[in-house]
């Protein structure tokens, strides 16, 4: 299933943010930053691209009985405008989806961190138990779209968790905020709140999409730039 999880603009602006990573990158400026996510520079920045372009694509895994589709196109709620793929609509029925840019792709890159670097484990699942109580606080569904979170929260929080829970060691604070940022978000909006899901008539409920995957994308430039 193929839908663009937020307006166009802001589709640019998480563009212009990814073009400006790889100015960086490409002066050395950030080399240690990306080493510090356990993924060779080049990889971790094609990692951030194909999550952007991967937000798109949505992978349906169930089907549930909802509530009467909303009559309106597009939503706006914690300050971003989402577009209801209204094309998708099918009776009162929500298709459940996982999001590739927003959850299965950052999901393969904490699988490599930890499996790199598994000294962060401990302090990775505390974080993420941290962020996903923080976020689960401040989810909330929306009409047509699922559940979402304010953008900067998931970072914002993964970051202070990443510097607190190193134990010291720089290059392992971006490595736990990424991890905790992606899998609290995860956990905290999408998975904590799959039994709200056919009181939103949405058309399609996608893991790690829509009103998550901006948070979760921003973690990963955040945890970037943690180190």
């Amino acid at each position: 299933m193929f839908f663009a999880p937020f307006l166009f603009l802001y589709w640019i602006v998480f563009f212009l943010i990814v073009a400006f990573l790889f100015a960086l990158l490409e002066i050395g400026v950030i080399n240690y930053a990306f080493n510090a996510l356990g993924l060779p520079p080049h990889a971790a920045f094609w990692a951030l691209i194909v999550s952007l372009f991967g937000s798109y694509i949505n992978i349906p895994v169930s089907r549930i009985e909802g509530g009467a589709a909303v009559p309106f196109e597009t939503v706006s709620h914690f300050g971003m405008r989402y577009r209801v793929p209204m094309h998708l609509a099918a009776g009162r029925s929500t298709v459940v989806a996982i999001n590739v840019g927003g959850a299965i792709v950052p999901l393969c890159i904490c699988a490599w961190i930890l499996a790199v670097n598994p000294g962060v484990l401990l302090g990775a699942t505390l974080g993420t138990a941290i962020v996903t109580f923080v976020v689960h606080r401040s989810a909330r569904p929306i009409a047509g779209i699922g559940i979402a979170t304010p953008m900067f929260i998931p970072p914002i929080v993964a970051a202070i968790v990443g510097s607190l829970l190193s134990g010291g060691l720089p290059h392992h604070a971006s490595a736990i905020a990424y991890i905790s940022g992606v899998l609290g978000t995860l956990i905290g909006a999408d998975l904590m709140n799959l039994g709200r899901l056919s009181e939103l008539g949405a058309p399609v409920a996608s893991i790690g999409g829509a009103g998550t995957f901006d948070g979760i994308f921003l973690t990963g430039i955040v945890a970037v730039l943690l180190a």
